[in-house]
């Protein structure tokens, strides 16, 4: 890579200097890392209690020398991770033409920052391809000749984006609720392997405030790519309940590994059939459905009785 080749990193932190610490490390360990201008934003304290958290969290950031430059956003108030981020992204992007975009709980490995650079720049003029995800689901990779996939679904456990395409986001709950029609929410619920859009039903209800499921929103309603690796470069460690909006599963966390390099990018701007029937599987053995859940139920108790 040449120098500055590596895009802006945006990194959201809050209160877990533990948490942070090893995603900042493992971020310092990636191919480019000493290139990369790291803008850091730090949500104010919502309590109190939190106060010492953030500003331990804050002082990890005093002395880093180990990117091109680090610029820390130091908020007095709380906004929220959904506020925070909506504001962070395009703030970085109205100073650069792509990001990469991190938060506080996930570890990269050293072919993260490398993977994400290429895939921006390769699907660059692609227009469209909206999303490039460094995380992948825990499951066997499909065999093939590339080193990622393109589907529907955006992920966003380490991802990047480009100015153009973010212009463009919106967070509507509401008029998504009046968009959608019942095939819509089928076909963005994965062909129903996963409710992804009960999301936007409770956003819309007040009972949670997020922002990733309406980015998917906004990608899923122009028919927009994602990319995906098809071995994931990044793992989310929040699952220990310190996260916001990630419980205490552990279902996704998985591991990272490598690609093999050079990287190979698929070209035809079409959904992987065999990788979005992978991922449904994934699901559906993973959270499967009420129905299926019911009849497991029944042949329990059925089994029981007739012992």
């Amino acid at each position: 890579m040449s120098p500055n080749a590596v895009p802006p990193v945006a990194l959201f932190v809050y209160n877990r200097p533990t948490h942070t610490r090893r995603t900042l490390d493992a971020l310092a360990r990636n191919i480019g890392a000493a290139q990369v201008d790291l803008y850091v934003f730090s949500d104010g304290p919502k309590r109190t209690e939190d106060e010492s958290g953030v500003a331990e969290v804050r002082s990890l950031f005093n002395n880093e020398d180990r990117f091109h430059s680090v610029t820390l956003f130091a908020e007095d108030s709380n906004r929220g991770l959904a506020a925070a981020i909506i504001a962070g992204v395009s703030d970085v992007l109205d100073r650069h033409e792509m990001v990469i975009v991190l938060e506080d709980d996930i570890i990269t490995s050293p072919q993260f920052l490398q993977f994400l650079t290429e895939a921006l720049i390769f699907y660059r003029d692609h227009e469209a391809v909206w999303h490039i995800s460094g995380w992948n689901y825990p499951i066997k990779a499909c065999d093939g000749e590339y080193s990622a996939f393109l589907w529907r679904v955006m992920n966003c456990w380490g991802w990047a984006t480009w100015k153009d395409r973010w212009a463009l986001f919106e967070r509507s709950p509401e008029e998504t609720l009046r968009l959608f029609s019942p095939e819509q929410k089928w076909q963005f619920n994965l062909d129903g392997s996963h409710d992804f859009f009960s999301q936007v039903e409770k956003n819309a209800r007040g009972r949670i405030r997020t922002w990733a499921v309406f980015w998917y929103v906004t990608i899923f309603l122009r028919g927009g790519l994602c990319v995906n690796p098809v071995h994931s470069l990044a793992v989310n460690i929040g699952f220990d309940g310190s996260g916001t909006n990630c419980g205490a599963d552990d279902y996704f966390r998985g591991g990272h590994s490598t690609l093999h390099y050079p990287f190979k990018f698929p070209v035809e701007m079409a959904e992987d059939r065999e990788w979005r029937g992978a991922v449904k599987k994934f699901y559906d053995e993973t959270y499967p459905p009420k129905w299926k859940r019911g009849l497991a139920r029944l042949k329990s108790i059925w089994n029981e009785t007739v012992k």
